[in-house]
């Protein structure tokens, strides 16, 4: 039976158009990152393909002109030939040594092609007419009650490991830490560090949520990988970080830019967070100090004319009749309902008091003229 080679599938790097990645990961520039870092390797590896193939030939020009040199001064039999005879023949010689240099690169160049993994881009010819793959058959999709339950079973369970792990700072520490604790390499451990990182912005503890950022987007990258590679999380973490501490330049600052990417979106949502719970601070107070007729004394009285927000400031009641007399009638009308209703003005306090204490005394209803008087509320 015929054995095929699977080995030319080992190298392969994964397609840079993945759609599934975390919600924290901003999917659009992680994928142009990966394809253009990839395609500038190719660029770059095969300009210095064409600089070997044009020194090569260069150096086989020189060495055949320096041939054709030699040929001509063997020839001749003047005492100058004589001596250039040997002066081109030591240059023949070390032409000889330079064409063998750079026909030994050149080949060490095809041996390393041959070696770089395929893409989307170098995979263009058809190897089978036929495959059959086992392919393992998808869960079913949990729905968000069930996510909710899984996640907060979790934390119950890792939360002390979880918030060690956000503090860890070495790249060292945190893979031996993961190798001790792989159960912590997944989604839930991700999603509790994006809430922690959120809550110590909201406690302006900003230095603490920088670092915690740090190893959340550790743990995000980790869950990328894996799905990369299709794998167990748990399986590859030893991969990212064996992949960032020797990373190029490109690598290290692409984890960066994310990190920054995310820091900022923890400070954007840290922010809505705070405003809103003032917005919800606010709204209480204003329920609280709400009068009988649902209106607000402290916009009520941001309404009210100068003479009159003087007398509520000074709580002097015959000042307030005094500035009412001089008002339009149907002005005081509209300002002395509108206090009423707020709170900021209790119309017939006096007697009201009154006929409490002749209640008490009495069990027959007893009714009292309406008095001028009033009361004003404090506490604007």
């Amino acid at each position: 039976m015929t054995t095929i080679d699977y080995s030319v599938w080992d190298h392969i790097e994964v397609s840079d158009d993945e759609d599934e990645t975390h919600p924290n990961i901003d999917t659009p520039s992680l994928f142009r990152w990966r394809h253009q870092a990839r395609v500038e390797r190719m660029e770059a590896f095969m300009k210095k393909g064409e600089e070997l193939e044009k020194s090569l030939t260069e150096s086989r020009r020189k060495l055949a002109e320096a041939q054709r040199r030699v040929q001509e001064l063997v020839s001749a039999s003047t005492p100058e030939a004589k001596a250039d005879l040997a002066k081109a023949q030591e240059e023949e010689k070390q032409l000889k040594k330079q064409e063998r240099s750079w026909e030994k690169k050149m080949q060490e160049h095809r041996i390393e092609e041959k070696k770089m993994p395929w893409n989307v881009d170098t995979l263009s010819k058809e190897g089978f007419s036929k495959s059959v793959v086992n392919v393992k058959p998808e869960k079913e999709e949990e729905t968000e009650e069930e996510k909710e339950e899984k996640h907060k079973t979790f934390v119950e369970k890792y939360e002390k490991q979880i918030k060690h792990f956000g503090m860890l700072r070495r790249w060292d520490d945190s893979q031996k830490y993961l190798s001790d604790n792989p159960h912590l390499v997944c989604e839930e451990t991700a999603n509790y560090l994006v809430i922690m990182c959120i809550d110590l912005e909201v406690e302006e503890k900003h230095a603490l949520m920088e670092q915690v950022a740090h190893q959340t987007i550790v743990m995000q990258f980790i869950l990328e990988l894996s799905k990369s590679l299709k794998v167990d999380p748990r399986g590859c973490f030893r991969q990212f970080f064996a992949k960032i501490k020797t990373a190029d330049q490109q690598y290290q600052d692409a984890f960066n830019d994310e990190l920054e990417s995310f820091k900022e979106r923890v400070r954007g949502r840290a922010k809505i967070r705070i405003e809103k719970a003032l917005k919800e601070y606010e709204e209480e107070e204003r329920q609280k100090r709400l009068g009988p007729g649902g209106l607000d004394p402290v916009e009520v009285y941001e309404t009210l004319p100068p003479e009159m927000q003087k007398c509520f400031d000074d709580k002097d009641i015959q000042m307030l009749q005094d500035a009412i007399t001089k008002m339009d009638p149907t002005e005081a009308k509209y300002h002395m309902k509108r206090c009423i209703d707020s709170g900021l003005w209790v119309p017939n306090a006096q007697a009201d008091e009154e006929g409490d204490k002749d209640k008490e005394e009495s069990d027959e209803p007893q009714y009292e003229e309406v008095k001028k008087e009033g009361l004003i509320a404090a506490g604007i």
